[in-house]
């Protein structure tokens, strides 16, 4: 059976229902660390080499640490819907303070552009002038800081 198509929907054995291995191979790269930890006598760059391929990965922990390939399989869709679950769980934790952000942007398109635009519409040349000043002195700190680094 090919673990890494996405209609395999558990990898076939049943373990965390709805983690897929394409979600796996999604998540491969946020995941290494886990399973650094899980398995550290695998060393980074041999799971590095497999590219986030669900049996390749399975299939060298396997050999590394003489696990059965059923558990590594297990432990590793667990994984995969362990930190999907904590996405989840942050970016609902994260919606109240993203639509406090779009309120405030709303607040201060309606209050402060018009006050912006009020003395720009009145002095255009200086406004330009102004506009152009910031910009020379923002490449010029931009340069030298190119330089120095």
């Amino acid at each position: 059976m090919d673990h890494d198509s996405p209609s395999n929907g558990t990898g076939g054995d049943g373990a965390a229902p709805g983690a897929t291995t394409a979600e796996f191979r999604e998540r491969f790269e946020s995941l290494l660390p886990t399973i650094q930890r899980e398995w550290p006598e695998v060393a980074r760059h041999t799971l590095e080499a497999t590219r986030g391929s669900f049996d390749t990965v399975v299939e060298v922990i396997a050999r590394q640490t003489g696990s059965t390939s059923e558990g590594i399989k297990e432990q590793l869709l667990e994984l995969v819907q362990v930190s999907g679950d904590q996405v989840h769980q942050l970016a609902d934790s994260l919606r109240p303070l993203e639509e406090q952000l779009e309120t405030l942007l709303d607040d201060l398109h309606h209050t402060l552009r018009p006050r912006i635009e009020k003395p720009v519409r009145e002095r255009p040349l200086m406004a330009l002038g102004i506009a152009a000043g910031v910009g020379l002195i923002t490449g010029l700190l931009l340069a030298s800081g190119r330089r120095s680094a």
